[in-house]
């Protein structure tokens, strides 16, 4: 039996099934973020994650997007237990290469609670692991090496900016209620290079990525359906970051983000600064699901059209944190001009979604 399972599906189902009842942290306003002591994770709150998408260029001239993704969830049960065996802390991880080629998202994923010498999040800084999958920060690099079902990554993505605070200070409101927020920063332009294996064949790869963290313990509001979420990197070094909180009835609950120049100025965008609007349409053959995957986004002066890598790039993620989700690379164009390369996410187009 794998390892992994047993030590944590028990505790999954019983997190599905169980109402928390812990006292969890939560954002505050006007509370300044630390480094490193930020990079690491921050286990009072109930829901974390540290998010790698990139767009790699191997030594034949082919595109393609990676994505790694740590999860560490509070569930709130046990806590007053003693036992090593307690569900203290849940950590799950993703991973996905999407390649045109192959004319499919290839993904993986893992699970298991921490503790065991099998999975550990750090708090003095990035370093964050599930069996042999791995994420760490070495100075101003991002170290992540996996080996999934059939890709392997052994990849560095250096930083060459400081981090990128979103909303005031790094405080990120998500809907109309103040505690309905995240701390939350981004690490656009990372200089993505190392190797990438796929069908048993190692691809030394450069390229160019983004790292999102965030923590929070009311990341979404009850009226929210799910969201919509874009970080770009533009070839003149700037970057955007913009979100939708969508309702249920498919308006607009609320929206933000981020631009940062080339000369590295931060222009905060608002509520009212974002919009979204659907090009075209994809329906997944597996799920029956429909996601919008082609969009113009307007955020305060930037407008740009973004087009998918490929459409199928669906993320089936029920194994681990329990959803279904479209997570892709896509390009940006302006007036029909290649502009940047960045990552789609979209949530909650199969029902609404719940951290």
């Amino acid at each position: 039996m794998d390892r992994r399972i047993f030590l944590t599906m028990p505790w999954l189902l019983a997190a599905g099934r169980v109402r928390a009842d812990a006292a969890y942290a939560r954002v505050e306003r006007g509370a300044a973020l630390v480094f490193p002591r930020d990079h690491g994770s921050h286990p009072d709150f109930r829901t974390e994650w540290w998010y790698v998408t990139g767009w790699a260029r191997d030594a034949d001239g082919a595109d393609f997007g990676v994505q790694v993704t740590f999860f560490r969830n509070r569930p709130g049960i046990a806590e007053a237990s003693a036992s090593r065996f307690a569900p203290k802390t849940l950590l799950f991880a993703h991973a996905a290469v999407a390649d045109p080629r192959a004319g499919r998202l290839r993904h993986d994923q893992r699970a298991a609670r921490a503790g065991f010498g099998i999975a550990e999040a750090a708090e003095a800084t990035t370093d964050v692991r599930v069996d042999d999958w791995s994420l760490r920060l070495a100075g101003d690099t991002y170290v992540a090496r996996l080996a999934a079902r059939d890709f392997a990554f052994d990849l560095a993505f250096g930083a060459r900016e400081p981090p990128l605070l979103q909303g005031e200070g790094g405080v990120s409101r998500k809907g109309p209620r103040e505690a309905e927020a995240s701390y939350y920063y981004s690490r656009p332009q990372l200089a993505l290079s190392g190797t990438v294996t796929l069908d048993g064949r190692a691809r030394r790869v450069t390229g160019v990525a983004w790292l999102d963290h965030e923590w929070s313990s009311e990341y979404v509001p009850p009226e929210a359906q799910g969201w919509d979420w874009t970080g770009l990197n533009f070839d003149d070094g700037s970057a955007l970051m913009a979100f939708r909180m969508r309702a249920r009835d498919g308006g607009d609950l609320w929206a933000g983000g981020a631009l940062r120049d080339a000369a590295g100025n931060v222009r905060a965008l608002g509520r009212n600064d974002v919009r979204f609007a659907p090009l075209r349409q994809w329906r997944s053959p597996r799920t029956g699901f429909v996601y919008p995957v082609a969009f113009r986004v307007d955020a305060g002066p930037v407008s740009v059209e973004l087009t998918p890598l490929m459409d199928d790039q669906e993320l089936d993620a029920r194994g681990s944190v329990g959803i279904v989700y479209w997570e892709g690379a896509v390009r940006a164009l302006a007036a029909g001009r290649p502009v940047g390369r960045g990552y789609l996410e979209l949530t909650g187009y199969g029902g609404p979604i719940r951290l």
